[in-house]
């Protein structure tokens, strides 16, 4: 693929696929290899991401294949992390080549003019957009690859999918797909849940509630961010909900400040003998932690807490998310 795929309107899409499981903080460096690339570059948590690849097509003088690969060599030399990557005229067609680049990465350029061809042998479940069911029901009909899905009139795969995802399922088997890159790092928010197994009472979910702290405080500290606010979600048997939101006194991804806030939501749930089915607990209005200031403090417990904390991030990172924490997380109820 070449800058002549800029020449009828058509974009330039990357589209790159991290491993599995990768750390938010190695998350965020890819994201940088990718920025250097090109200036429109959105983030698809938690391992890839879409890089519009027109304005670097001219800077670089570079083919897009090309391009592909310098940033598989960057991710690997610089991050130890190998990336599958797919460039094509559109996002479908970018994310789908990219998912059919063989572990552990590679580079694979759809040019416009070869879409048809190469979409049409495809699985259905290949195409970017078609999940399991949809592909379970396609191929009940006999629409086993992608070039009898663009072959069946649109009416008729809204009638088997429903409207809109058969709309939208019968346009990318043609490689119709108007979407933009839109520039977006990572996300403003941050979430956490816990789910019980059975109907709990408010004793067993404060213990969740604190574990869903830690959780979110590793989170946050791993991307380098600080959370403006909180909001919790209480899940109740019957299906019925309650919400609330508060912000922290001054942005902070510090375990102390996160549980404080959370457990004062808790309290204003008022729960008495409420039965919870789940909660959730979401860092609202993130900001880099470099923007949080930081205020000088005469409690020397707090900066002892705060030491601990950065010594216990090390050893989640070396030896996993669980392997510690407070003891009220790892105790079972009575």
């Amino acid at each position: 693929m070449s800058t002549r795929a800029t020449a009828n309107g058509q974009g330039v899409v990357m589209h790159v696929r991290c491993p599995d499981r990768l750390p938010e903080e190695v998350f965020r460096q890819v994201l940088e290899e990718l920025a250097g690339l090109s200036p429109v570059v959105q983030a698809l948590p938690p391992t890839a991401a879409l890089v519009d690849l027109r304005g670097a097509l001219r800077y670089y003088g570079a083919d897009a294949r090309r391009l592909g690969e310098v940033l598989r060599i960057r991710t690997i030399s610089r991050l130890g992390t190998d990336v599958r990557i797919g460039i094509g005229p559109s996002i479908t067609i970018a994310a789908t080549a990219s998912g059919q680049v063989p572990l552990p990465g590679g580079v694979l350029a759809i040019a416009p003019e070869d879409v048809t061809g190469w979409l049409g042998p495809l699985l259905v479940e290949s195409l970017h957009g078609i999940g399991p069911r949809q592909a379970a029901v396609l191929r009940d009909y006999g629409i086993h690859c992608v070039g009898l899905l663009a072959a069946v009139p649109p009416a008729t795969v809204q009638r088997l999918l429903g409207g809109k995802a058969g709309r939208l399922a019968a346009d990318r088997a043609s490689g119709i797909d108007p979407r933009p890159v839109v520039p977006r790092a990572l996300p403003a928010t941050a979430s956490v849940r816990h789910r019980f197994d059975e109907h709990t009472l408010d004793g067993a979910a404060v213990r969740a509630l604190l574990d869903l702290v830690v959780r979110l405080g590793t989170r946050l500290r791993g991307r380098g961010q600080a959370a403006r606010a909180l909001t919790l979600t209480l899940k109740f048997a019957g299906g019925s909900s309650w919400e609330k939101t508060r912000r922290l006194t001054a942005p902070s991804a510090h375990e102390d400040d996160l549980r404080q806030l959370a457990y004062q939501l808790m309290d204003a749930a008022g729960l008495q003998r409420g039965r919870l089915t789940g909660l959730a607990l979401k860092g609202e209005d993130l900001i880099d932690a470099d923007q949080a200031p930081r205020q000088l403090s005469l409690d020397d417990s707090r900066e002892a807490r705060l030491a601990a904390e950065t010594a216990i991030d090390r050893v989640r990172d070396k030896f996993g998310p669980r392997v510690i924490g407070p003891a009220a997380v790892f105790r079972r109820a009575s």
